[in-house]
């Protein structure tokens, strides 16, 4: 070997040690901690991936993560044979035995999506104290598809119980939580019925955003009045008459916001039938739902990501209004 060779050779060596060298100062000095790898474990392989429990138990469909929360605090989950009690704690699900009352949890349920069209004089909850129907007795029909019934779903979002139309309905909590953030701006699409007929400078308002009460009306009636703005809303006529139909897409979900911002300008909202979320626009009759397809879900994914989507430009049957229906005329009478 040549001497220019081994000089070239002791120069790249030298450099990677000081680059090494200088990475790890950049740490100690302010960067991101480094995990210690649990005892009896070289750092190689303490480099798992770990997750509070509150959420290895959501994922395992056992609770939504509050509900998980409570079942930790109460002391009714242990892991490798220990209780844990405190919330925040880290665990490999694939490597440590979780079980809650006693049952040892089989890791995460297979994600699942599902379209709804929800009627009106349903409840979007899991369970009802007023004993009113809910969206989950819709959803235990028989379901098609790969993955079988056996998995807990939740609505993303909400419908008012007169409200409605598209319900989005999985097991998949972290993209239903970026699906509802309002930061997202995923558009959400709605078919509104207004009594009488708003003058366009009241529908201007609601395009560029107007005030409305914050949170549920109870708390508006009890004196708790929080005003704020909206954001800027599309409102297009669809149907005239003497109570007309709008279609009507916002980027935010706050607690009966469509009602609020037509009594703002002096309406009252008569019916609401969201039809489109996203990209999805509403293609099952009511009552009934469907499995999404898996590009469904990615184009969810992107919108969550606050990536413009696009509706196909047909819209399906029940994302449209029915024909009026026009009244016969009365036979004339002979006499």
């Amino acid at each position: 070997m040549s001497l220019s060779v081994v000089r070239k050779l002791e120069w790249m060596t030298k450099v990677t040690v000081i680059g090494a060298e200088k990475q790890k100062q950049k740490q100690n000095a302010g960067g991101p901690p480094l995990r210690s790898a649990p005892a009896g474990m070289t750092a190689d392989e303490g480099d798992v991936k770990l997750e509070r429990l509150q959420k290895i138990l959501a994922a395992a469909g056992i609770a939504s993560r509050r509900k998980a929360e409570e079942i930790i605090l109460a002391g009714r989950v242990q892991v490798n044979g220990t209780t844990i009690t405190e919330l925040g704690t880290k665990h490999d699900s694939s490597t440590d035995h979780i079980r809650v009352d006693g049952k040892l949890l089989k890791g995460p349920e297979k994600q699942r999506y599902y379209m709804l069209n929800k009627p009106r004089g349903y409840v979007t909850t899991l369970d009802d104290p007023q004993k009113r129907p809910t969206v989950m007795q819709l959803m235990a029909k028989p379901k098609a598809g790969p993955h079988g019934d056996q998995v807990r779903l939740y609505p993303v979002g909400r419908l008012d119980y007169l409200s409605e139309g598209l319900l989005l309905m999985t097991n998949d909590g972290e993209l239903a939580n970026k699906l509802s953030k309002a930061a997202a701006g995923v558009e959400k699409t709605y078919l509104v019925k207004t009594s009488g007929v708003p003058p366009d400078s009241g529908l201007d308002q609601i395009r560029r955003g107007i005030v409305i009460d914050r949170g549920r009306l109870d708390e508006v009636r009890a004196g708790r009045r929080d005003r704020i703005v909206t954001a800027p809303a599309k409102v297009e006529m669809v149907r005239g008459g003497d109570n007309p139909w709008y279609e009507v897409t916002l980027t935010e979900g706050r607690n009966r916001q469509l009602r609020k911002m037509f009594e703002e300008i002096g309406h009252h909202v008569e019916k609401i039938r969201r039809i489109g979320y996203g990209a999805l626009r509403l293609d099952v009759p009511p009552g009934e739902f469907r499995e999404l397809t898996m590009g469904e879900v990615m184009a969810l994914e992107r919108a969550a990501a606050g990536r413009k989507v696009l509706p196909k430009r047909k819209l399906p049957e029940f994302a449209q209004l029915k024909a009026p229906v026009k009244k016969k005329p009365k036979p004339r009478s002979r006499y």
